[in-house]
C-alpha cells in the first residue's frame, strides 16, 4: 500500500474534553444540527491567531445566522449544516474581506481564484452525502480537485473519514497549508499537482468534488471513483454556461445528472 503524503496535522478542540469532541464529529451523521449561537462549537486552530475584528471568539453567532440562511435556502442535511457551522470561514479569507466572510458570496483568494459561496460548498457536500456510499454510513475517502484556500477541505474533513485535496497553483497550495496547519486535521492530505490527473495512489474514492469546470469530466476522475461513489463537479454545457453535474458509478456503469447553473473558475491542466 502506498504511503500517504505527509501533512503535519492533528485535530485539537481547545474547549472541552478532546475525546468527547472527536466522538461527536465522527458520529456527526446521527447528531441533530444546532443553529443557535450557544449550541455551535467551532473548529478552531489549536493555537488560535489573534481574532479578526468582529469575527473572533464571537463568530459563533455570525456562523449560526449563516447556517440558518443555508437551511432556508434548501440545505437539509444535518451533517452538512453542522460542518458549515463548525468551520470558521473568516480564517480562510484575506483580512480586508473578513467582514464578508459569512455572506453567501464568493470572494477572491489571489491568483485569479475564489473561495466558493457557502451555499455552493454546502450544496456540493450534501450531494456527496446523498450518494449510495454516503447513505451507507460515514463517507470514506474523498478527493477534492482544487484546494484553493483550504476552506472546502476543512468542511470535507468533518464530513469524510479522509480527504485528499490537490491544487495546481503553488501559491494557493502554500496558502492552504498555512491556513489549515493550525487546525491539525489528521484526515486531510494536501497535494501539489495537476488536478485533472486526480490522485490514483489514494483511489478508489467514495466521493470526488471539483472546484473548477471544464468541457468534460476527465476520465482519470471516473476511473478513480469507487463503485457506489459519486462525483460532483461543474461542467460547461452545450450552451456555453456551467452547470453542476453529478456522476454516480454503479456496477452497471455511469449515471449522470445535470443540475443547476453554477459559476466556477475554468478547469486547467498542468501546474504553475
Amino acid at each position: 500500500m502506498s504511503q500517504r503524503p505527509p501533512f503535519p496535522a492533528r485535530l485539537d478542540f481547545s474547549a472541552g474534553a478532546p475525546s468527547a469532541k472527536r466522538v461527536a464529529i465522527k458520529n456527526v451523521a446521527s447528531t441533530a444540527v444546532s443553529i443557535s449561537a450557544s449550541g455551535l462549537k467551532s473548529l478552531k486552530p489549536a493555537a488560535a491567531p489573534t481574532p479578526a475584528p468582529g469575527h473572533g471568539m464571537d463568530s459563533a453567532a455570525v456562523r449560526a445566522r449563516m447556517v440558518q440562511k443555508l437551511a432556508a435556502m434548501g440545505i437539509a442535511s444535518a451533517p452538512v449544516l453542522r460542518a458549515m457551522g463548525l468551520v470558521e470561514r473568516h480564517r480562510f479569507v484575506d483580512s480586508a474581506l473578513v467582514n464578508q466572510a459569512y455572506e453567501d458570496t464568493s470572494l477572491p483568494i489571489g491568483l485569479g481564484q475564489t473561495i466558493s459561496k457557502p451555499n455552493v460548498v454546502a450544496r456540493m457536500g450534501e450531494l456527496l452525502l446523498d450518494s449510495p456510499l454516503g447513505k451507507a454510513g460515514p463517507l470514506g475517502r474523498v478527493l477534492e480537485i482544487g484546494t484553493g484556500c483550504g476552506y472546502q477541505a476543512a468542511v470535507l474533513a468533518v464530513l469524510a473519514r479522509e480527504v485528499y485535496s490537490i491544487e495546481r497553483l503553488r501559491g494557493l497550495h502554500d496558502k492552504a497549508r498555512a491556513n489549515l496547519r493550525p487546525f491539525r486535521l489528521p484526515n486531510v492530505h494536501l497535494l501539489f499537482g495537476d488536478g485533472m490527473l486526480g490522485y490514483p495512489k489514494g483511489a478508489p474514492y467514495a466521493g470526488i468534488i471539483a472546484a473548477a469546470g471544464g468541457d468534460a469530466i476527465p476520465q482519470a476522475w471516473l476511473d478513480q471513483l469507487a463503485v457506489g461513489g459519486r462525483l460532483v463537479a461543474p461542467m460547461v454545457t452545450s450552451g456555453g454556461k456551467q452547470a453542476l453535474v453529478v456522476v454516480d458509478k454503479t456496477a452497471q456503469g455511469l449515471k449522470q445528472q445535470l443540475l443547476e447553473a453554477v459559476h466556477f473558475v475554468p478547469l486547467k491542466s498542468g501546474i504553475a
